[in-house]
């Protein structure tokens, strides 16, 4: 029996894992064949007064991954419930993660490397899925009666179709349990900025060669020709105007999956993260960071688990927290391309 507590961050902690661990009972319903008479997945969102209005299908293997719960009125009232709980949203979008059972298992580990190889998941046919469910559904009760939801890889795309909806200016609030931090992207991305800050360092130790040099826009004068050239936010601005999308991150500092996550040092030096992670401007993306507070080391299974977020005794410490990683992910949102020179049309 789940006891829900009605504190507005707790709600939405507890409902929103116990509905992706529906998600994951969808699966392992179809897969046993079970009928609606003994079905698990239903306990997970009857007793919080919602009720399943469609679920998310890959077409490569007639697996679910994900589900549109939605807020059942007649079921709330029938138990004389008349209002909605406090952050308790009209539809939420919950996406599973990895389900090492049966024959799902192969396309899910085809999405794990998929992230794993590119730190991206808009290559998979779930991505496009996901997508529509969630632009469907904002249409429908407006993007702040709407939340996504998702544990490990169902944390990506979540990540990933929220991201993608905020480019559009539609702002989805999104719960992401033990979302990925790791991929070979990323490491090549990390070598190249400890390459490019070692050139900065270089080459404040050389005399002056009369060389061009551009001007970011931090003020910071450096070579065209340098490393620095190749670092993902050259020839960007930041865009002041734009509203910041912050999404939830649950991580547990055991779980090495998401644990890059609490990072804020990244790759450069302690006074370099300092300078970089002391507030939300300058592009840094602002994200909600709450870390699993455990006595010791938890075992992986342990500490990945979806079940630790739905536990009434969790404790959690939580922080407005300038993630470099988070940053470096959701860039493109607060940044736009900088100004070119017009060309001249040919007379």
């Amino acid at each position: 029996m789940i006891c829900v507590c009605r504190k507005k961050e707790n709600y939405k902690r507890t409902v929103f894992s116990c509905f992706i661990q529906a998600v994951y009972l969808l699966e392992i319903d179809r897969q046993e064949n079970r009928t609606e008479e003994n079905a698990l997945a239903p306990n997970w969102w009857r007793s919080f007064k919602y009720k399943l209005t469609q679920t998310l299908i890959d077409e490569r293997d007639g697996s679910i991954f994900g589900a549109v719960l939605e807020w059942d009125r007649a079921a709330a009232l029938a138990d004389m419930v008349l209002i909605r709980p406090s952050g308790a949203p009209k539809a939420v979008l919950a996406l599973r993660g990895t389900l090492l059972k049966g024959p799902t298992i192969r396309r899910d580990i085809e999405d794990d490397l998929r992230f794993l190889a590119w730190e991206s998941l808009r290559g998979s046919v779930r991505f496009k899925v996901a997508l529509e469910a969630l632009k469907s559904v904002a249409e429908m009760y407006g993007s702040s009666n709407v939340c996504v939801a998702g544990h490990s890889l169902g944390a990506g795309f979540a990540l990933q179709v929220g991201k993608a909806l905020a480019k559009e200016g539609v702002y989805v609030e999104a719960h992401l349990f033990n979302p990925p931090s790791v991929s070979m992207a990323m490491s090549l991305r990390n070598i190249g900025e400890k390459a490019g800050f070692a050139w900065k360092r270089l080459k404040s130790m050389l005399p002056s060669n009369g060389e061009t040099l551009a001007t970011i826009d931090d003020g910071e004068k450096t070579s065209t020709s340098g490393f620095r050239s190749w670092i993902p936010l050259l020839g960007y601005k930041t865009s002041m105007g734009s509203k910041n999308w912050a999404p939830n991150l649950y991580v547990n500092n055991s779980d090495y999956i998401c644990c890059s996550y609490t990072d804020p040092d990244g790759t450069e030096d302690k006074k370099e993260a300092d300078k970089e992670n002391a507030g939300p401007a300058n592009g840094q993306a602002a994200v909600k960071l709450f870390v699993m507070s455990s006595k010791g080391k938890q075992k992986f299974l342990e500490a990945h688990g979806l079940e630790q977020w739905w536990s009434d005794d969790v404790q959690l410490q939580q922080a407005l927290h300038n993630s470099k990683l988070m940053s470096r992910q959701l860039k493109s949102l607060y940044t736009f391309p900088a100004t070119r020179p017009a060309q001249r049309m040919p007379q």
